[in-house]
């Protein structure tokens, strides 16, 4: 569940909110009494929710992570020879 404070404790103490946010991962809901509220997030934690949405609008991922899973269920996957298996650990 997210956090939720009144923009004047979101000013009065800017600094620890904003940590907090950036530390715990955890977005936190500033609400305003005459106005529309707003989310405080972390970029990073931004970035990882606009690279989920655009998977997410994709057809042709969703199709390609569906047919992935498909083949995980069933042990029909691709399957890495020894060789490149250890060319893979060598990184």
């Amino acid at each position: 569940m997210m956090n939720s404070i009144s923009v004047n404790q979101f000013r009065d103490n800017l600094k620890t909110y904003v940590e907090q946010t950036v530390s715990d991962h955890q977005p936190i809901k500033v609400t305003r009494r005459a106005g529309d509220d707003f989310i405080v997030m972390s970029a990073e934690d931004w970035e990882r929710e606009q690279e989920t949405l655009l998977i997410l609008q994709s057809s042709n991922l969703m199709k390609q992570i569906a047919e992935s899973m498909a083949t995980h269920q069933t042990n029909a996957g691709y399957k890495p020879t020894q060789e490149q298996l250890n060319e893979i650990a060598s990184f």
